[in-house]
């Protein structure tokens, strides 16, 4: 009995393409991490910023 997600591959060609799909959700999940972070540094710096601003005007 072979498993439904085995219908159109063979052993060979899962194998194969494991690899290179596991990277590339790998890939996009550090992307997303990485715009995550960015965004967040973002709003840092602004708060900096804005509080430095505002102690040169006192």
């Amino acid at each position: 009995m072979f498993f439904p997600w085995f219908k159109d591959y063979s052993c060979y060609d899962y194998e194969s393409n494991f690899p290179e799909k596991r990277r590339q959700r790998k890939l996009k999940f550090l992307k997303s991490m990485r715009d995550d972070l960015e965004t967040r540094l973002a709003a840092i710096n602004a708060a900096i910023d804005t509080i430095e601003r505002q102690n040169r005007q006192d």
